[in-house]
């Protein structure tokens, strides 16, 4: 008897379960599985983001946990877009994200097209460029802090090889002039295969019969490049623009690897500025509002560009 209902009861169960649920919708259990996301999502991101804001209006110290804290309204933000300081920041972070993309999509793009171009020891050499964007952050700016040292750094030796001038004679990252190139120049070399990749998946997706075509028509190389790659591929240059720009703007771990932000503040990224004000000097309601700003200046951008992307995919 024992033995019978042992047997049966797993099969009473799921009969069970499907009787108690056989009444909801396809919207209620749509919710069902999606609610704990959704839980997670506010408890994660929305949560947070309004307790920044509400940081924001006041002049709230994390280290100074028992004084009291006044409402200052939107007096931080008017501090913050009168800082020179800030807009140092603002600017050294525009020249890195500029030039980082700029570059990274020249060359990017350059390799996709080709490695495209099928050749012997073609997976080979895809396999070797994209190995910088495997490495941690973190590893790369220590390797390159080596490779940028005056007596002993490979890269003042292949420069002064080249152009002939004493490898110790400069100092990539102790230059004020040369420090902000030398950060650009890194993330280029590690970010350069991302936008590769993202190029090449572009170039592949375009059917070869459209080329066909275009050579019945007699057009020239040149002319398909222009007409046919260029247009096509764009819808993926532009959201590799849109991911590195989004990266680039909160750059942080590989500047302070390399340089700290400096020599001086000259390579100060506005993710380090925040950084300082909010664990050096402890500013936390300054802090807040500085991230604000910074969350709705990259949240406006994207959804600008965004809407372009999306014009550029439906010609």
């Amino acid at each position: 008897m024992t033995d019978e209902t042992t047997s049966r009861s797993p099969a009473v169960a799921p009969a069970g379960f499907a009787r108690k649920y056989r009444g909801l919708s396809d919207r209620a259990v749509a919710w069902l599985f999606i609610g704990p996301s959704i839980f997670l999502l506010l408890a994660i991101n929305i949560f947070p983001l309004i307790w920044t804001i509400r940081l924001s209006l006041t002049n709230y110290r994390a280290n100074r946990t028992n004084a009291d804290i006044d409402w200052v309204g939107l007096r931080n933000y008017e501090r913050i877009l009168t800082d020179p300081d800030i807009w140092n920041s603002m600017q050294a972070t525009a020249h890195f994200l500029i030039w980082t993309l700029v570059l990274q999509v020249l060359i990017g793009f350059g390799l996709a097209y080709l490695i495209n171009k099928k050749f012997k020891g073609n997976d080979l050499w895809t396999t070797i460029i994209v190995l910088p964007m495997m490495l941690s952050p973190a590893v790369v700016g220590n390797f390159w802090t080596f490779l940028y040292q005056p007596q002993i750094g490979l890269f003042n030796y292949v420069v002064a090889f080249l152009s002939g001038v004493d490898p110790s004679s400069f100092s990539m990252i102790g230059d004020v002039n040369l420090a902000p190139w030398a950060i650009v120049i890194v993330d280029t070399w590690m970010w350069t295969p991302f936008v590769m990749l993202i190029c090449l998946a572009g170039l592949r997706s375009i059917p070869d019969s459209i080329y066909e075509a275009a050579e019945c028509d007699r057009a020239s190389r040149w002319r398909q490049f222009w007409t046919i790659t260029v247009p096509m591929t764009l819808p993926f240059l532009m959201l590799a623009v849109l991911f590195r720009g989004i990266e680039n703007f909160k750059m942080f771990d590989l500047v302070v690897q390399l340089t700290g932000g400096g020599p001086g503040s000259i390579t100060e990224l506005t993710s380090i500025n925040l950084k300082r004000e909010a664990f050096e000097k402890w500013r936390t309601g300054y802090a807040s509002a500085y991230a604000v700003i910074l969350f709705v200046t990259v949240f406006g951008l994207a959804s600008i560009y965004v809407k372009a992307l999306n014009k550029v995919k439906e010609r």
